[in-house]
This record gives C-alpha cells, sequence and structure tokens, in this order.
C-alpha cells in the first residue's frame, strides 16, 4: 500500500506542481494570443461541462469521461499557426488555459456534489505538458518549418507525436489503475487494456485533436466548431451508452438483491461478493470487459435459490449435493439470460458448480469469493479459518491462483475498507497462515 500511496503522490504532485508553475509563469508574463486562448478554453470548458460524471462500470471506470475536452486541449498544445499567422503561445500558458477552462467546466458537476476525478485530471494535465513541450519549442524555435515545411512532412510529425502521446497516457493510465487496485496486480495486463481502449474513443480524441490543430492553422478559430461537432456528437452518444450501461448494472443489483429479500442468502452478500470479486479479478490481470461479466456474475451468482423451497441456511450451498448445486446453478444462469445481459454473464452463473478446471477464470473467482464470504465469521479468525478451508480444497473445488489472489487482496485491503463486512486478517495472518 505505501507504494501505491507513493505512485499516486507522485502522480498527483507532479500535476500539482505543473499547474503551480504554469500559472504563475502565464500571470507573470501576460496571456499571448488571448482570442486563441479563450476560444480553446471555451470548448474545453464545454467538453468537460457535457462529460459524464455519472457512476460507471468496471469496464468504464478507467475511460476518459470528457473526450472532447481533451481533444481540444491535445490541439491547443499542439497548435502552431493561426489562419495562417504564426503563434507565440508557449508551454505554461498552454497548461494554465487547460486548467483554468477545465475547472469552470467542472463547476456545475461540482455543484451537484460530482467533482471531477483527480487521477483523470492529473492524467490529462501531464499529458497535455508532455504534448505542449515535444511540440511548442521546435515550432517556436523554427525548426518544423525548416525540416518539415507546413504540408504532409508537417502532418506526419503531428499523428507521429499523437501515436507517442497515445503511448505516453496509456502508461501513465495503467500505472494509476495498479496504483488504485491496492494490489499489485500484473501491469501488462492492465497496460494492454488501455491500449485496447486507444482503439476506440482514445483515437478519436486524438484524430480530432490533431486535425482541430491543422484546421486552425490553415481556416483560423472559424474551424473550431466544424471539426469538433463529429467529436461532440460521439461525447453525446457515449454518455447514452455509459448511461444504459450504468443502468443495466443498477437493474442487475436490484435483481441480485431478490434473493436478500426473499430471505435466501444474507443481506450484502451479493455486493460483498461482486466487490472483492473486481478486485481478485484485477489482481489477476483481467482487463475490463472481463471485468464487467465478473461483477455481473458475481452480483447474480445465488439468483438460482429462488427455485429452492426451503432456503439454504445462510445461503451456503457448498454443503448441498453436488446435483442440486448444479440444478441452482443452471436455473440461475436460465434466469440471467432472461435479463438481456451478455450471454458470457450467464455462463459464468451456471458453471459454478463445476470443477475448478473446467471454469473460465471468471467463474473460478465467484465460486471462491462466494466461499470465502460464506465461511468467514466477523472476527479476524473467521477470515483467517476460511482463507485456510479454501486452501485445503484447492485439490477440486478452489484454483490455488484464485485463493492466493483472494489472500493478496484481502491482506492489502485492496477491496475497499470493510468488504464482505468482515474485519480482515492482517497480513502476516493472511500470507502465512
Amino acid at each position: 500500500m505505501n507504494g501505491s500511496r507513493a505512485v499516486l503522490l507522485a502522480v498527483h504532485g507532479a500535476a500539482l506542481a505543473l499547474t503551480v508553475v504554469a500559472v504563475v509563469q502565464t500571470l507573470r508574463t501576460g496571456v499571448a494570443e488571448p482570442g486563441n486562448a479563450l476560444a480553446f478554453g471555451l470548448l474545453i470548458a464545454l467538453g468537460e461541462l457535457s462529460g459524464w460524471r455519472g457512476p460507471r462500470t468496471a469496464a468504464l471506470r478507467d475511460r476518459e469521461p470528457a473526450p472532447l475536452a481533451a481533444a481540444g486541449a491535445l490541439a491547443y498544445a499542439l497548435l502552431g499557426d493561426s489562419g495562417g499567422r504564426a503563434t507565440t503561445h508557449d508551454v505554461p500558458q498552454i497548461v494554465a488555459v487547460v486548467v483554468a477552462a477545465g475547472l469552470a467546466g467542472a463547476v456545475p458537476h461540482l455543484a451537484r456534489g460530482g467533482g471531477p476525478d483527480l487521477d483523470h485530471l492529473a492524467r490529462r494535465l501531464l499529458t497535455v505538458g508532455f504534448a505542449a513541450l515535444c511540440f511548442q519549442p521546435l515550432y517556436n524555435a523554427g525548426l518544423l518549418d525548416r525540416y518539415l515545411g507546413r504540408g504532409a512532412g508537417h502532418a506526419l510529425f503531428l499523428l507521429l507525436l499523437i501515436v507517442l502521446i497515445a503511448l505516453c497516457d496509456a502508461v501513465l493510465a495503467a500505472l494509476l489503475l495498479r496504483a488504485r487496485a491496492g494490489t499489485r496486480p500484473p501491469y501488462g495486463p492492465l497496460l494492454r487494456d488501455e491500449l485496447r481502449g486507444l482503439l476506440g474513443i482514445g483515437s478519436a480524441v486524438g484524430a480530432t485533436g490533431a486535425v482541430t490543430a491543422l484546421g486552425v492553422a490553415a481556416a483560423g478559430l472559424w474551424a473550431l466548431p466544424v471539426l469538433c461537432l463529429p467529436l461532440l456528437l460521439t461525447q453525446v452518444s457515449y454518455r447514452r451508452y455509459t448511461a444504459a450501461r450504468v443502468t443495466n448494472g443498477q437493474t442487475i443489483a436490484s435483481l441480485a438483491r431478490a434473493t436478500e429479500i426473499a430471505g435466501y442468502t444474507p443481506a450484502g452478500h451479493a455486493r460483498r461478493v461482486a466487490a472483492l470479486s473486481t478486485a481478485v479479478g484485477r489482481d489477476l490481470g483481467l482487463p475490463g470487459p472481463e471485468l464487467t461479466v465478473l461483477e455481473y456474475a458475481a452480483l447474480m451468482h445465488d439468483i438460482g435459490q429462488l427455485s429452492l423451497v426451503d432456503p439454504v441456511p445462510s445461503g451456503a450451498t457448498a454443503g448441498l449435493p453436488p446435483e442440486e448445486q448444479r440444478r441452482i446453478a443452471l436455473l440461475g444462469g436460465a434466469v440471467v439470460r432472461r435479463t438481456g445481459v451478455q450471454e458470457a454473464v450467464a455462463v459464468v452463473v451456471e458453471r459454478q458448480a463445476d470443477p475448478y478446471r473446467e471454469q473460465p477464470l471468471p467463474a473460478r473467482i465467484v465460486r471462491t469469493v462466494n466461499a470465502y464470504d460464506d465461511l468467514a465469521g466477523d472476527g479476524p479468525g473467521g477470515a483467517l479459518d476460511a482463507l485456510e478451508l479454501l486452501r485445503l480444497g484447492t485439490a477440486r473445488d478452489h484454483s490455488p491462483e484464485v485463493v492466493e489472489a483472494l489472500a493478496r487482496v484481502l491482506a492489502s485491503g485492496g477491496a475497499g475498507e470493510g468488504v464482505g463486512g468482515r474485519r480482515r486478517p492482517s497480513s502476516d495472518w493472511v500470507t502465512h497462515g
């Protein structure tokens, strides 16, 4: 945990230091080309204002919530000429404008209690600063005009620079995600997930930023609304898509509570299993889409118990005959299919009773975490005993890899304070018990 905090403090501290230096320097020297600064500032503020600030699923939590604002900031960082005339704004002014505009656009969200995410804000500032540092000194020194001209060479240079910036942002995003996970999940899968994300909204942000900078260079500020309109429409669609995903997740969570309301499972059981399963999945390097499947399946893993005439004590089905466990799991999968969620979610639910070697990894995780929540008591001794029982069951019932990942998550507190409503054992108890 100390290493994770150090990473977060380093990234946030670097963004804060960059902001302070940029604002002080801009106030000292004044704003160059105030018309350009105001136009791009309004674009960034509009992007923040129309960005998504609501809850998101596991697959969406690390994605850019305001693509238009990110594209506008990137375009300003890569702006050379404006309407055929050379600009003179520098790196500090670019960062200062991005900060001021971002805060202005976030005010309505703050009023509704949904302020900007610090990780996304730090990433944007550092990425924009890096982009401006790579472009503006070369442009202001005349090196780009001298060696590349203002035609295809300049456009190719911007394209290569966009790729480099995107890679740096992906590295930074994966680093922050790993730090936020609390445990030390493998960095490689997190980075691959971020790189895959670049093929979607990330590529649209980069392309819009580069094209906007080139368009303003040729046609002036009139090019801003024309070139950014497609991304604004995309952002509106993205908001609707995200809202639909969140609504779907809330519907699933409501359905999952049916077993608690009917008295088949303890209160909060599905929520605890979902939170802890997602943390274990991150530790094992599952990508975003698979984390969403895991989250939904964990919420609905007990839905098949509604077919029972008499509830199982505490909802723990592990003591039932294998045939009964398999029947409950298959019925649960059938119910999940009727909700309209992904087929993969139903598969995870209906394979809970299979031997772990025949299960997909998400099913192994849900099975083990569910068993832990069933077995753990209210004190640290109960948690320790539950882990020991899971380790003893690795011959057939539980994957050793998943059990050890669960131990790491519990030891580090990576699933959040009080997950499962249980007191967690200390690190020594969990890892060496």
